[in-house]
């Protein structure tokens, strides 16, 4: 599983004529690859709610979204995993299957849910156009 993680003010997804909206906190782009499990989908949710990554009066990251009571917007993102040093055209044979990918997808959404913050998603498998309003700008790539 790989997630990108962005601090945002402000994100929207558009896809088929819809449009989810969040306001601060972050934005995560969701990669699943083969062999990925529910035991990732849960370790990768209790640690993306429990990251620093928010600053306190100090200017100092030491606040999780959950403290900061932020909204969180979740894009799957096959293409983390296109390996593109085998060519010039990228091969995503490290991504794991749609159908499988979809319910590991839901199930991170639904993990994430239980935190009683705001969560809206992209739809899996779907031309989507993001729009992002980093704050920071913050970056952070996990991978396990």
């Amino acid at each position: 599983m790989k997630v990108v993680i962005q601090r945002v003010k402000r994100a929207s997804v558009i896809f088929d004529n819809n449009e989810n909206n969040i306001g601060e906190g972050m934005v995560i782009f969701l990669g699943i690859a083969k062999g990925d499990t529910e035991d990732k989908v849960k370790f990768f949710s209790n640690k993306i709610l429990n990251l620093r990554i928010f600053e306190n009066k100090d200017n100092k990251m030491d606040k999780s979204i959950l403290e900061i009571k932020g909204d969180i917007l979740i894009v799957s993102e096959f293409t983390l995993y296109g390996d593109c040093f085998s060519g010039n055209r990228p091969d995503f044979t490290l991504a794991e299957r749609p159908d499988l990918a979809e319910k590991l997808f839901n199930s991170f959404v639904e993990e994430l849910k239980k935190s009683g913050l705001k969560v809206e998603k992209g739809k899996f498998k779907s031309y989507m156009q993001v729009n992002i309003c980093n704050d920071g700008p913050v970056t952070f790539v996990l991978e396990k």
